[in-house]
């Protein structure tokens, strides 16, 4: 038999899941700088928009402990439902089974907060229980210590999760850059969220192919002019 792991993420044989991508949460991640944390989660969410992969959101304790998820993130689904619970492991929720279960696809990728308690039990449970195969994107998850995260990801991993990243993830959704339906906007997430890669963009844009800055307004570059001696 053909071992589902082997197959690639495309746009039509996966969903995905943030788990309580909120700020108490954030807080207490120490696995990893925060901002590039909450940089990869979003550019995670606006990869999965472009390619209209199934997406939930879900969320612990809001008002009580965690606060509301990142704006910027939920700004990338507009009007979208998100799944309040009590539990620590999201697959203790009704609402979150159903909303997999309705979603119709067995690879689910995985973004959470923290890794090794709502992360690890979700992926646990949802292999055993529903046997879905999960993919954990590690760079935009976090743990309250590297030892933390990393421990939690080895004992995921021995259980059969698979770990990805997020840049992997939006490549391997996009696969072919003849693609040209998805490419642009590719492109502008790449710009926006992958660092180098993105500068490197930017430059080979404008330096190489002579197009215009990525700028929302325009500047003037004065030449230079020595100063009297």
């Amino acid at each position: 038999m053909t071992n589902p792991k082997l197959e690639v993420l495309t746009p039509d044989n996966c969903q995905i899941i943030f788990i309580d991508q909120q700020p108490q949460m954030a807080f207490g991640v120490q696995s990893m700088d925060r901002q590039a944390l909450k940089n990869n989660t979003v550019g995670l969410a606006k990869a999965a928009k472009v390619f209209n992969i199934p997406t939930i959101i879900t969320t612990v304790e809001t008002e009580s402990f965690s606060g509301h998820t990142y704006p910027e993130l939920l700004d990338v689904f507009p009007g979208k439902d998100i799944l309040e619970r009590t539990s620590m492991n999201s697959w203790d929720d009704q609402k979150v089974r159903d909303a997999l279960a309705a979603n119709g696809k067995k690879k689910v990728v995985v973004s959470g907060l923290w890794t090794e308690v709502c992360n690890n039990s979700f992926a646990l449970c949802a292999m055993l229980e529903g046997d879905y195969e999960i993919y954990m994107v590690a760079d935009a998850s976090g743990g309250t210590s590297k030892e933390a995260h990393d421990y939690a990801m080895q004992r995921m991993i021995q259980a059969g999760v698979v770990p990805v990243t997020w840049q992997q993830v939006l490549l391997e959704w996009q696969r072919d850059w003849a693609h040209k339906e998805t490419y642009d906007a590719v492109m502008k997430i790449v710009k926006e969220h992958s660092g180098a890669y993105g500068m490197g963009v930017d430059y080979a844009y404008t330096m190489v192919h002579k197009a215009a800055q990525r700028t929302t307004t325009e500047h003037t570059t004065l030449a230079p002019v020595p100063a009297n001696k």
